[in-house]
């Protein structure tokens, strides 16, 4: 019987589609996911401007395959969560925006995967958890970083301690959503947004991903200080020339 590849990927001009592909496991994070996600995320050419970033069936993905875990030793379990803050790592700062399309369930792992992309779209049916708390067990992926940097610590550890669950209204409230859309319009508007940002110049592109995450955790002075250092890296590329030129000609800004 052939092996199903966990992630697909497909190109479409400036933009990859990339999806995880175990929807009779609600796109459990298995060890294969994970270094395909890493593989992926690590490999993608300088054609590629944008990610999108699904997950096939009803939902999104039900976070980390809990049999692969049963047995895992103290340093086993180290290792994998490093693994997993490193594949999260070239989500998050690959330098190529990821928009993020979501329906059902976004749990545990599966949250901790949303949070690393830049731009989030949920579907009505969208709900999130992070039920590691009530299962015995602790966050590894870098939600006590990223999600709580989006939702708050007091949110997050009101979530962890009871098992909350959050509908797609409220995650929007909360920022884990950028967008809430009709069900089955996720992937569409997603995929409308990752055009608009391809369509970006690639310095600022880089820039945005790159810089405001890392000054977010920086003292005030320091992040005002790598402010001006990526303004000036900007302000002094052809693109920035020509943008500008555009603007001050009324032209149509193409990059």
């Amino acid at each position: 019987m052939p092996t199903v590849d966990p992630l697909l990927v497909e190109h479409r001009g400036k933009i990859a589609i990339v999806t995880l592909n175990r929807p009779d496991k609600r796109n459990a994070l298995s060890e294969a996911l994970w270094s395909r996600l890493r593989e992926t995320f690590e490999g993608l050419t300088d054609e590629t401007r944008a990610v999108v970033l699904a997950g096939a069936g009803p939902h999104f993905c039900a976070g980390l395959d809990l049999g692969e875990h049963k047995e895992r030793t103290a340093f086993g379990s180290i290792a994998m969560s490093r693994f997993a803050h490193a594949t999260l790592d070239a989500i998050q700062f690959g330098g190529r925006p990821v928009v993020c399309a979501m329906q059902g369930g976004v749990i545990g792992g599966g949250l901790e995967v949303a949070t690393a992309t830049h731009v989030r779209v949920a579907e009505t049916s969208t709900f999130y958890e992070l039920p590691e708390g009530r299962r015995g067990f602790f966050v590894g992926g870098g939600a006590s970083v990223r999600v709580a940097q989006i939702i708050g610590s007091g949110r997050m550890v009101e979530m962890m301690l009871t098992g909350r669950r959050l509908d797609a209204d409220t995650g929007e409230r909360w920022g884990l959503a950028h967008y809430v859309v009709e069900p089955g319009k996720a992937l569409e508007k997603a995929i409308e947004l990752a055009g608009t940002i391809a369509g970006n110049a690639l310095i600022p592109n880089y820039l945005i991903v790159q810089a405001i995450p890392r000054i977010a955790d920086m003292s005030a002075s320091d992040g005002l200080w790598t402010e001006t250092i990526a303004q000036a890296l900007s302000m002094s590329s052809e693109d920035a020339r020509a943008g500008i030129d555009a603007v001050l000609g009324r032209r149509k800004i193409s990059f």
